[in-house]
């Protein structure tokens, strides 16, 4: 997902989008360490995505502080 389609997304819609993501991050971690990943590329795709929300948060935290 892009940042500017994050950025479009209310702070509740943002909060859930990341606790989705790593609940998939732990589910992914979890099949890797018993070598059934299937696609690895998924474990990065999704610790960008939740870095991005997470950069995304803290922008407005420090807009409205």
């Amino acid at each position: 997902m892009k940042a500017r389609e994050l950025r479009e997304m209310t702070d509740e819609e943002l909060l859930q989008k990341r606790r989705d993501a790593e609940k998939e991050l732990f589910a992914l971690r979890m099949q890797q360490a018993t070598a059934q990943l299937e696609k690895p590329s998924r474990l990065r795709e999704l610790r960008r995505e939740r870095a991005r929300i997470l950069t995304i948060e803290a922008e407005r935290r420090r807009k409205g502080a």
